[in-house]
């Protein structure tokens, strides 16, 4: 929450599954676009809310499935956990808020009388929350027995069903909308509250979220029948709440371009940077570009062209070094040669790249050190290297840079088995 001294420009807060993780879409689409567009634009000085379901074990799965940036802020197990920066550092404060009434014992001893429940795994049986999954035809006369006889034993709890199977009990202080609450009355005590504020949702544990006032929401256009029936009884007459036409991160997208709370044009929807220039040109939209370059050059997805190559030129330090992580430092004519003959050796197949937690700094008048994670995914294989990039803003590209020298680091247990092919 300390990353930057002001308020955040823009926080959005997104659900994972089927809202910012399209498990339909293999390929990943709609988050890579997403990816780019934080990274290209919104990571300096914007905040990277997820609000999950997920206990901390399988959302941990999850970033090992797909390509999700590192939030600065995790809201996890239904909004009765909250976590800060890569490290997931723990709000004690939160949970002992959430200790008000509530008795996880007497839950579960009431809960063992439903035999319409099914206990769900016990990575997701939280100290905050306890989780079943219970048939829709059931879900409403479960839910109002066990509120009753949860009163009666003296808990104050909320039971959320979502999913049309998922059956969450909580404190009644908990779930993602008092989370939420909860940190922008911490931002709002440092005098930090950010400016503009996005939730995004699919399902019915999302509800909270959009009941917060003076947020502005979207239903991605796969949200489920729960949420949008909420939304017709409770905030259809809310034009700061829409419905979007795009599915999941996609819909996201749409709402940042819908209520005007920045750029909207993802870096992965520019087909040629050299004809179609950048909404906002800076360090970090320089990296984005040019590894969009250069995945597109090795999937042949971009033409084999001298001209490309002497635009490379153009960008790269002619007397700039290039340290691969494997420690070997190369010049810079020979990281050209060896991209030139990599092009098309991906072609048909799964590679993409991402970068992640992308930060810059002036160092000079017109120096800029960008660092960020540079992640490879390559058929079924991950890998990812801490890179450091010197960029020159003094230079003959009209309105961009010049790499001067680039240094890479491997993740622990990151580097490939085969490393000929690991260039930039």
């Amino acid at each position: 929450m300390d990353r930057f001294c002001g308020s955040a420009s823009l926080m959005i807060v997104s659900d994972l599954d089927f809202t910012m993780v399209d498990h339909l879409d293999p390929d990943n689409l709609s988050l890579l676009r997403f990816n780019a567009l934080w990274e290209a634009y919104y990571r300096q000085n914007s905040l990277l809310v997820f609000s999950s379901g997920r206990s901390p074990t399988i959302y941990k799965q999850l970033k090992n499935e797909k390509p999700l940036l590192t939030p600065d802020i995790t809201i996890m197990s239904v909004g009765t956990e909250i976590m800060y920066g890569e490290s997931m550092a723990r709000d004690d404060d939160w949970e002992k808020y959430l200790n008000h009434r509530w008795n996880r014992e007497i839950v579960t001893e009431e809960t063992a009388k439903f035999p319409e429940l099914t206990p769900q795994a016990e990575t997701e049986q939280r100290p905050h929350k306890v989780s079943f999954f219970v048939e829709k035809i059931k879900a409403l006369e479960v839910i109002g027995a066990l509120t009753e006889l949860l009163e009666k034993r003296g808990l104050d709890v909320k039971v959320i069903y979502s999913n049309v199977t998922a059956l969450d009990i909580l404190p009644k202080r908990a779930g993602k909308g008092q989370a939420l609450a909860y940190l922008l009355k911490k931002f709002e005590a440092n005098g930090k509250v950010p400016i503009n504020t996005l939730v995004c949702g699919d399902s019915g544990n999302d509800a909270e979220l959009f009941s917060i006032p003076e947020v502005y929401g979207v239903m991605v256009s796969n949200a489920q029948e729960e949420l949008l029936q909420w939304h017709v009884e409770n905030a259809k007459s809310n034009s700061n709440i829409i419905h979007a036409t795009e599915r999941c991160a996609s819909g996201i997208i749409q709402a940042i371009g819908s209520f005007r709370l920045g750029p909207n044009v993802s870096p992965r929807d520019i087909k040629d940077f050299q004809k179609c220039r950048a909404e906002i040109f800076g360090p970090s939209h320089e990296v984005l570009k040019f590894y969009l370059f250069y995945e597109r050059w090795r999937r042949a997805e971009v033409e084999k062209s001298i001209e490309y190559m002497k635009s490379l030129k153009l960008v790269l330090f002619p007397l700039g070094t290039f340290v691969h992580p494997s420690g070997v430092e190369q010049p810079v004519d020979h990281c050209i040669e060896a991209m030139t003959r990599l092009y098309g050796d991906k072609q048909g197949k799964q590679y993409q790249i991402w970068l992640d937690q992308v930060s810059s700094a002036q160092v000079g008048s017109d120096t800029w050190l960008v660092k960020f994670y540079k992640w490879e995914l390559s058929g079924e294989e991950r890998h990812c290297c801490l890179t450091r990039v010197l960029l020159s803003s003094k230079s003959e590209v009209p309105d961009g840079f010049t790499w001067m020298h680039m240094h890479q680091t491997w993740l622990d247990g990151s580097a490939p088995k085969e490393l000929t092919t690991w260039l930039f």
